[in-house]
């Protein structure tokens, strides 16, 4: 399923999940509690998968679904704010309930952004 959606999608999610781990490795070094860290760190990683495969099904549904300009902006825009919305929901109920660390969530988060910049030369190891 996930192929279908989109090509890149799958190197996308191999970065989050590597990236992820690299985080693991290297920050549990330097938190005195390690399970809230771990916690933290693996939300926000599958927040950032989840973002991913979002992201990708709503660029693939509105290519497919809109004949319109307009209505594929607004389409997009949409399903984006809901997208963060669902994000600040989770860290808030993280917050809220002490939920594992917060800010190790926040970095595992970013690990879509670390993903997405090194993702060429993520498909050009994958592709040798």
């Amino acid at each position: 399923m996930l192929r279908r959606l989109n090509d890149v999608l799958l190197e996308l999610i191999l970065g989050i999940i590597v990236y992820g781990i690299l985080a693991e490795l290297i920050g549990v070094w330097f938190v005195e509690d390690k399970a809230a860290y771990t916690i933290g760190l693996v939300v926000g990683v599958l927040m950032a998968c989840g973002m991913a495969i979002n992201m990708a099904s709503v660029i693939s549904g509105t290519m497919k679904g809109y004949a319109g300009e307009g209505k594929a902006k607004a389409s997009i825009a949409g399903k984006a704010a809901l997208r963060y919305c669902v994000v600040a929901g989770i860290f808030l109920v993280m917050a809220r309930y002490e939920i594992g660390n917060f800010y190790a969530a926040f970095i595992g988060v970013l690990g879509l952004k670390v993903s997405a910049y090194l993702q060429p030369f993520t498909h050009k190891v994958i592709r040798r």
